[in-house]
């Protein structure tokens, strides 16, 4: 039987007003695409992001070893790597380079290469809200909104700093395991605080943000000894390294505590009781993520997710697979949804009957093919642009009955 796709909003909303359940946000690629300027993503998809790189290699010194890696993947037979692909390829060659030279390239040109990419990566993203009406504000206000038990928690694959702007637009606290101002270092301790009483945790207003792929104002440092940590700023000083990791590749320990860390973060938080995770721009490309999710739900049947998935069910192999497989993981995608581990499409309706704004914020209806008469639900909470007016929609409405309480 089709799903109601109100009934699934209207679930939604009951987890977004709890004030004493966990509730924490997996915010990908896609979120970025939801904000345009100029009717331009502010911040590219990764198709977009390859085709910059590519653009700016092709008039750099690094042009030959560039060349020479691409014809890497078309000898191994992988037709179009994205980026990712091509950071991860480098940094598996760096690992068996040494001192000498490992298909075409030495460790120096490797080096060089990964270098120069993280640094147009770093440039392309680097980008500014272009207003306070986006919806990573419309997320930090209601985040701001209402007194909570437990603190917000916010997982994302970007390396920008959009959701850093918002917070600090709306005067959020928040933390994301560095400690400091002007070159900020990275403190597991502060991290690791969930043994400690919660009169020693941090304050549970403070949002948390966890940066499971880097940022771009993450640098890899060395002291004159050759020893290497990672520290958060905007300062550029020379030897300092850009750590954005789309591969997660078995580092030195200084590059590798930060995603352990994080993504321990995700494990921990599927882990505890009445968690609910809120999943929107991200296609499940990440194995990795994957596994801490799939994982989670299956060892705590006291958690859910929600993926909220911008195209077609079909579009996304990965989470129908693992949605089949762990009943509290709810995929919401425009045609149908992943219920209770049953796939099934939205219901439909006689055109002529239907309050077509009945289903509020995140509820279309679209003419059935063929037939003229019937209406079709579709679900766009995927677009992260109409998941933000929903949230500005909860805290106007939170807003308003705290001030008839008063």
């Amino acid at each position: 039987m089709p799903f109601d796709p109100l009934r699934q909003l209207n679930s939604l909303r009951q987890v977004l007003v709890q004030d004493k359940a966990s509730i924490g946000f997996l915010l990908a690629a896609g979120c970025g695409l939801s904000v345009r300027n100029n009717d331009k993503p502010l911040v590219p998809d990764i198709e977009g992001l390859t085709k910059a790189v590519a653009e700016e290699l092709a008039k750099d010194k690094c042009k030959d070893s560039f060349l020479t890696v691409t014809s890497h993947f078309k000898e191994d037979g992988k037709i179009d790597p994205n980026v990712e692909d091509i950071l991860s390829h480098i940094r598996s060659l760096k690992l068996v380079a040494g001192k000498s030279t490992v298909r075409g390239l030495t460790a120096e040109d490797l080096i060089k290469l990964e270098d120069k990419i993280c640094a147009i990566i770093a440039d392309v993203v680097d980008a500014d809200l272009p207003s306070s009406g986006t919806p990573h504000h419309h997320l930090a206000k209601w985040i701001r909104s209402a007194p909570r038990t437990v603190s917000v928690e916010l997982f994302t694959t970007n390396y920008d700093l959009l959701l850093e702007q918002a917070l600090e637009d709306c005067e959020v606290p928040y933390f994301d395991g560095f400690i400091g101002a002007r070159r900020a270092f990275f403190d597991l301790p502060s991290i690791e605080q969930d043994y400690l009483p919660t009169r020693d945790q941090m304050p549970t207003r403070w949002a948390r943000l966890w940066k499971l792929h880097g940022s771009i104002n993450w640098r890899l440092v060395r002291d004159s000894k050759d020893r290497a940590w990672v520290i958060r700023s905007a300062l550029k000083n020379e030897g300092d390294r850009l750590l954005i990791h789309p591969s997660h590749l078995k580092y030195e320990q200084s590059r590798r505590m930060p995603y352990l860390a994080m993504i321990d973060r995700l494990r921990a938080f599927v882990a505890r009781k009445q968690a609910f995770l809120i999943i929107c721009g991200y296609s499940f490309g990440d194995d990795h993520i994957n596994e801490a999710i799939s994982q989670g739900l299956r060892s705590n049947p006291n958690a859910t997710a929600f993926a909220l998935q911008y195209g077609k069910l079909d579009d996304y192999p990965e989470a129908t697979k693992i949605a089949e497989d762990n009943p509290n993981l709810c995929v919401l995608s425009q045609d149908g949804a992943i219920l209770g581990m049953k796939r099934d499409s939205w219901i439909s309706a006689e055109a002529e009957a239907l309050d077509t704004d009945a289903g509020g914020i995140g509820i279309q209806w679209k003419t059935v093919a063929g037939d003229d008469a019937k209406k079709q639900a579709a679900v766009t909470l995927g677009d992260f642009e109409t998941l933000g007016h929903l949230f500005a929609e909860m805290t106007s409405r939170g807003d308003a009955e705290r001030g008839s309480d008063d």
